[in-house]
């Protein structure tokens, strides 16, 4: 490989995308060749720091195993190299014959979040509309989507980091922020040296919870039982913001009705939390409301009545006083830009976007289908076909669940072509894989709503024959004939000009300034002058939209599957998703030096299980449920560490797939996000 820098010797600055929070670097060049990644200044996101992940950029970049050059799959199963012409040439050709056979609708496109966001989801959008199929996927629909639609549903937006260092109580949910984001720990601290108090909710004790006032650890997917109890708790004492709650709100007469059962008690035989821990907790609440952080993270989505959990805790936030303060439940301003989707030009909503009529809301509010049941229509078991598929930065043969049924409707499609830098479990079953650029590789806009600052990335160098995102979209959409039309723009640059073009900031400006710019001042408390982003102009406690779609008004509480349906034969809860400190997903495994930190998959199990079962540390188990098993190593942790009961496996591995265990069947209503932090399982000495 030989790279061609932007230039011979200096620094380049640019944003770190080795995960999504997108700290401010300087790439350092020295006789065209990548030398190393240093923190850089002037970004108020890491303020001159960086974590571990951040110059591995550059092992990733060199990597050995990089996939340079396309590679088209031959009949006996291996691959070989062709040119990028052939392979598009081909590709295109295929997309073209299954359009014509069964309809544009029979393709689907799927983004990954090693990709990014912004740009690189608009051109997957862009792109499917332009094609004429309604069928966008992404990794949204296992990850994020459902605390969005949560927070969305209340207030009409989410914004799910707030000013922490401004906080009097932080109020952490399911998340491990020395690990998810580093750079937020500074804030945390800040926060805790003014004296602020912390609650760590979450069935792991992580890093941060070693320095919470109160750690709770509830049992899987009774959070929600424990918001009420809150709920319950402020209401009847007088507590909440009560002009708040009458000139903003509507729906409170319901919600104080359907809280009065959740006692103290009610909600300690529900979560397994100490009924005088819930008293303690809306102790910390009503003391420091409403400078209150609430942050809800992945581990309350992952379970089949997620979103209305995180709908009862953004409940929580408003009846505190918490809403668009500066280190509450922020109303992010949106830049001036311009979109690069067409569900305005081309609605496709009558095509029967997939899962669209399973999971209405997933679709109406968020325009993602449903990966899952994606599966069932590659299978043949759908309305319709799926014949064909282009995947760009995703890994679903790791990352979904019930991976025996996802390899096979893989496997199903007349075409799948996956756009990766290295030969994941996913691009082992493609038909044409392509070479795809790294984050160094291109040039890109980045808004930050916390500090509504916009930035504009630097590419720092090329390597012959590995084409950006947009090439990959722009060469497709002109070999389907519509790429004068939605591709017109010659590079990337002109795409950065074109989505800037209403703000008023010029690219220029961007360019000349690589901390970002800020695009609006910082404003709070708009509810004040202007109406929420709701049906209702306010916060809605009930929903008349869900209401109407036949599913509750209010966020009821229904307690977790494995409350509802016990079986002997699985009496202990998986757990899946905790982070790891240098693996992002199922990325960065490949870099030596992390693997020496973390060389393989182990499942954590509390001494008294282990004990019972007869295992003992590092020892080999079998973790069984009702659809698969996986061999994996047993890490005995200490008795704080863990809830006993539960069995917990990092989610992203590709050698050890836990996603062979969890299943698929069992999933939010609203959301659609299935269940993968309490799947009911089995430990077998193998």
């Amino acid at each position: 490989m030989r790279e061609k820098t932007v230039i011979e010797n200096g620094r380049v600055r640019t944003l770190c995308r080795m995960c999504d929070t997108r700290c401010s670097i300087d790439v350092h060049v020295r006789a065209g060749i990548l030398t190393d990644i240093t923190p850089a200044d002037g970004n108020p996101v890491n303020q001159g720091r960086m974590c571990p992940r951040g110059n591995a950029a550059l092992d990733v970049f060199y990597h050995s195993d990089r996939i340079l050059k396309p590679l088209k799959r031959q009949p006996n199963g291996d691959f070989i190299e062709i040119s990028r012409d052939q392979a598009l040439d081909e590709i295109a050709e295929k997309l073209q014959k299954i359009k014509d056979d069964f309809g544009a609708r029979a393709v689907g496109v799927w983004k990954g979040e090693a990709v990014g966001f912004l740009q690189q989801e608009e051109y997957v959008r862009r792109f499917a509309h332009a094609f004429g199929t309604p069928n966008y996927f992404s990794n949204d629909s296992a990850c994020f989507n459902s605390r969005f639609l949560g927070h969305y549903l209340v207030a009409g937006f989410w914004n799910p980091f707030p000013d922490y260092s401004r906080a009097g109580l932080i109020f952490l949910f399911g998340t491990n922020p020395p690990v998810c984001h580093p750079p937020f720990m500074s804030e945390f601290a800040d926060a805790k040296a003014r004296g602020a108090n912390l609650v760590v909710v979450d069935p792991r004790l992580n890093p941060i919870a070693c320095y919470a006032d109160i750690f709770a650890q509830p049992i899987p997917g009774t959070d929600g039982a424990l918001a009420w109890g809150l709920i319950h708790q402020l209401i009847q004492t007088g507590s909440y913001d009560q002009p708040f709650v009458e000139r903003y709100c509507i729906g409170m007469e319901e919600i104080a009705a359907y809280a009065r059962k959740f006692t103290p008690q009610v909600v300690e035989a529900q979560t397994g939390v100490y009924a005088d821990v819930v008293v303690q907790m809306a102790e910390l609440i009503r003391k420091n409301q409403p400078w209150i952080s609430f942050y809800v993270g992945a581990g309350l989505e992952h379970h089949e009545n997620g979103v209305n959990n995180i709908r009862a805790l953004a409940i929580l936030a408003c009846l505190c006083g918490a809403l668009d303060i500066e280190c509450g439940f922020g109303w992010p301003e949106t830049l001036n830009r311009n979109d690069l989707t067409l569900y305005r030009e081309l609605p496709l909503d009558k095509e029967k976007p997939i899962g669209a009529d399973l999971y209405p809301v997933l679709y109406h509010i968020r325009k993602e289908c449903h990966s899952m049941t994606a599966m069932d229509y590659m299978l043949g078991k759908g309305e319709y076909p799926l014949k064909g598929l282009v995947v760009t930065g995703a890994n679903p043969a790791v990352t979904n669940p019930n991976i025996r049924k996802v390899e096979k409707a893989l496997s199903n499609l007349d075409i799948l072509v996956v756009n990766d830098l290295f030969m994941t479990r996913t691009a082992r079953l493609a038909h044409y894989i392509l070479p795809a650029a790294s984050y160094l590789e291109r040039s890109e806009v980045h808004i930050n709503h916390k500090h509504q600052r916009v930035f504009l990335t630097t590419k720092v160098a090329e390597i012959p024959g590995v084409c950006d995102e947009y090439r990959l979209w722009k060469d497709l959409a002109w070999r389907l004939g519509f790429g004068e039309t939605y591709f017109k723009w010659e590079n990337e640059t002109e795409v950065n000009r074109y989505i800037l073009e209403p703000s008023g900031i010029s690219l220029e400006a961007l360019q000349a300034r690589p901390e970002g710019i800020q695009y609006k001042p910082l404003c709070y408390r708009k509810y004040q002058f202007q109406p929420l982003p709701t049906p209702s102009g306010k916060v809605e406690f009930t929903s008349s939209y869900l209401k109407n779609l036949g599913l509750p008004a209010i966020p009821e509480y229904v307690p977790p599957y494995h409350l509802r349906h016990t079986n002997k034969d699985f009496p202990l809860l998986l757990t899946t998703g905790a982070r790891m400190t240098l693996f992002y997903h199922s990325r960065h495994q490949n870099i030596e030096r992390f693997r020496q930190v973390h060389p393989q998959a182990v499942a954590e199990i509390h001494p008294d299980d282990a004990a019972q079962l007869g295992i003992v540390d590092k020892q080999q188990v079998r973790i069984v449920s009702e659809i698969g098993s996986l061999v994996i190593q047993a890490k005995i942790v200490h008795k704080s560490e863990l809830r006993r009961g539960i069995i917990e496996v990092y989610h992203g591995w590709e050698d050890w797939r836990i996603n062979f265990v969890t299943f698929d069947h069992i999933t939010d209503p609203i959301s659609g996000f299935p269940l993968l932090k309490a799947v009911p399982v089995r430990v077998e000495k193998p």
